[in-house]
């Protein structure tokens, strides 16, 4: 199987499906001498753990990191850093009646197409698990980022109908309940509706919402490796994601130049912009401005009422799944986003290290004449 890495300076490969005994990344690129330990990874991987509330799955796992290389007295080595969260809590036989059987919404029919077999057990590398071993490696990268006073605000912005109005939002209250809203009055209006949902064995989606503050400009490239395409990439990787928007998004096919461009100023002498429509990215490069990505997240797959679907040998059969399954994915996948926007954007400016000749010297000839 291809497509485990991502990244070109800065790589994270991740392993393991949700039923192994382990899952894993291994992180290449990372510059020696940057102070890390497993509480600096295990402090984000609790933001996704499950089990949490009552609105994740039952699934008990400690999720507890371990690293196996790479560090060295408490700093990076600058070799590649694996790694692992050992699996204690798998339920396997809640997925022996799926090994014939197509689920909706699932990876199962499109993974035996491509490969002829698949592990069905949870879903194997498809499986939401899989990000755990993001998450880790975001840590790492959230990590240098803050070298660079590069700062996070993720969150969700809707849970189902229930949507957070922009002059509503109070990002202090993020962590006070168990959606991760920045408003407590919406996340309970938000519970209230997915009490409803879960009596009905149903579930919904939502979207979520990443800014990012202290991203120098001149970040990206202006052809095919655009700052906002390689967010976007990034983002629709994430098993759940059906959508991406960057600043306005689709809000901007419906404006008017006049109103969809942000105008230029000079303030204390830098030059800013009065709006922030583009969401920070102008051309595919960073502007200075707050980076703003918004994604789609699709309702849980797994629900527990009946549904029309075939076997592996196209024999029509209705599937009632059982197990432990998130009513909404949206929560747990706050983190994630944050993780691969934090990849992406440390891979990118990596790269922009040598985007011109005065960035190169300065390096290498440090102040010499």
């Amino acid at each position: 199987m291809s497509g485990s890495t991502y990244g070109t300076l800065f790589r994270v490969t991740t392993w393991g499906e949700s039923h192994g005994p382990a899952i894993g990344a291994v992180v290449d690129g990372c510059p020696a001498g940057l102070p890390l330990c497993e509480s600096d990874i295990q402090e984000l991987l609790i933001r996704r753990k499950p089990g949490q509330s009552k609105y994740t799955t039952k699934r008990k796992e400690s999720d507890t990191i371990h690293i196996l290389s790479g560090v060295f007295e408490g700093k990076t080595t600058g070799t590649p850093i694996s790694l692992v969260v050992y699996n204690e809590d798998q339920h396997s036989r809640d997925y022996g009646n799926l090994a014939s059987v197509y689920r909706p919404g699932h990876a199962d029919y499109t993974f035996d197409q491509k490969y002829g077999f698949r592990d069905y057990r949870g879903g194997g590398r498809s499986s939401g698990r899989e990000t755990l071993a993001r998450v880790a490696a975001g840590a790492i990268a959230l990590k240098l980022l803050k070298q660079l006073n590069i700062r996070f605000t993720t969150f969700s912005s809707s849970i189902g109908p229930v949507v957070v109005p922009e002059d509503e939002m109070h990002f202090s209250e993020i962590s006070e309940n168990a959606f991760y809203m920045p408003s407590c009055a919406y996340a309970k209006k938000a519970g209230a509706y997915l009490e409803t949902l879960m009596q009905e064995q149903n579930s919904c989606g939502g979207t979520i919402q990443c800014r990012v503050s202290g991203v120098p400009a001149g970040i990206g490239e202006p052809v095919f490796d655009k700052l906002d395409a390689e967010l976007a990439r990034a983002m629709m990787s994430i098993g759940a994601v059906k959508a991406v928007q960057i600043g306005d998004g689709i809000q901007s096919a419906s404006s008017i130049g006049s109103s969809n461009n942000d105008a230029f100023v000079v303030q204390d002498g830098q030059i800013q912009k009065t709006t922030n429509h583009a969401g920070g990215v102008l051309g595919g490069i960073s502007d200075g401005s707050e980076l703003r990505i918004t994604v789609s997240i699709k309702p849980t797959p797994s629900i527990s009422q009946v549904q029309q679907t075939v076997t592996n040998q196209g024999e029509p059969c209705d599937l009632m799944i059982h197990g432990r399954h998130d009513p909404i994915i949206v929560p747990r996948a706050v983190v994630v986003v944050e993780a691969m926007a934090a990849i992406t954007l440390t891979d990118l400016l990596f790269r922009n290290m040598s985007s011109c000749l005065n960035k190169f010297t300065d390096f290498y000839l440090r102040g010499e004449p």
